[in-house]
């Protein structure tokens, strides 16, 4: 985030905080606002995890019926379960569960981003108001940082999420038009 495109939206706020000395107070509210953002963001991260442990993960691919991995590892296609053997059904669940854990840990991020961005906000105007901006574009760049770190580690789980697809695409042929996973995903995921 660079300073000098925050800092002149926030210096049309000087004359308002000014005139109502109460720079703080604003200062204060950006901060409770973003603290019930933050909430907010969690509340609808909690139901989606919930949501996705307990239900079924959704496979859509253009001109093929959806099909499903149930949390206990069997394969629905249109509804219809596939008949899987023991060994099948242990790849759909470790695939599942790679899936969910990508997912998961993406939603750790994004909350983690969303908090980024309204604590950035409240720092620079408590900067601008207090005139102590010294150090806070470094502050948030540490912490977005933080955040490009894992963001990387996704992509570090992209390899083994792969392999898992393609052997369940080679033992489960019902499966395999489902897996449209390939290596460039894994290579284009950090650029």
């Amino acid at each position: 985030m660079k300073m000098r495109t925050l800092l002149p939206t926030l210096l049309l706020a000087l004359p308002l905080a000014a005139c109502t000395d109460h720079g703080t107070d604003a200062a204060k509210s950006i901060s409770d606002t973003g603290s019930s953002i933050g909430r907010s963001v969690q509340q609808a991260t909690d139901k989606a995890r919930k949501e996705m442990s307990t239900g079924n993960f959704k496979l859509s691919v253009d001109g093929l019926p959806t099909a499903e991995i149930t949390p206990a590892g069997a394969l629905l296609i249109e509804g219809k379960d596939v008949v899987t053997t023991p060994v099948q059904r242990a790849q759909l669940l470790e695939y599942r569960h790679q899936v969910e854990g990508i997912a998961m840990a993406g939603m750790d991020i994004g909350v983690a981003g969303a908090n980024l961005g309204v604590k950035a906000a409240g720092e620079a105007l408590k900067g601008v108001f207090s005139g102590q901006t010294e150090g806070i574009e470094q502050r948030v760049n540490a912490e977005a940082d933080k955040l490009k770190v894992q963001a990387k580690g996704l992509c570090d789980k992209l390899p083994a999420m792969l392999a898992t697809q393609q052997a369940l695409a080679a033992s489960l042929p019902a499966f395999a038009p489902y897996a449209t996973m390939d290596q460039t995903d894994v290579d284009g995921c950090d650029e």
